[in-house]
């Protein structure tokens, strides 16, 4: 993973939407997979054929860029790109906590991350 380059305009990101384009600029300059490729309903895993190790590698480039911490079943929680995105926004202060996560794994990711709230 690119580092202090895969940082680039982290400070601009002030929505989810921003959130979305900046982790997909990010899987496509280190992965190379071609942005119309990279919707929102993509499977991380079929769509975009990204394994584990590589989505934790894009979680934890987002985890350094916008201080944020992923709990480590992170993974169990998302199948889409958009899913991705929507989580890293809420643990950023960015958005609303996304309806798709389960309650034990709410509490552990808001204890981790003081800016993830349940409000909208």
């Amino acid at each position: 993973m690119m580092r202090g380059e895969g940082m680039r305009g982290s400070e601009e990101v002030k929505n989810w939407m921003n959130m979305f384009r900046w982790i997909v600029k990010l899987i496509r300059d280190e992965y190379g997979i071609p942005e119309d490729q990279l919707t929102r309903h993509a499977s991380i895993e079929k769509d975009l054929g990204l394994d584990q190790e590589q989505v934790e590698q894009v979680m934890e480039t987002v985890s350094e860029a916008f201080e944020i911490r992923f709990p480590d079943d992170s993974l169990d929680e998302l199948v889409k790109l958009e899913e991705l995105c929507l989580l890293a926004s809420w643990l950023a202060g960015f958005y609303k906590q996304p309806p798709f996560l389960d309650g034990e794994f709410v509490v552990r990711a808001m204890a981790m991350n003081p800016r993830a709230t349940a409000e909208a």
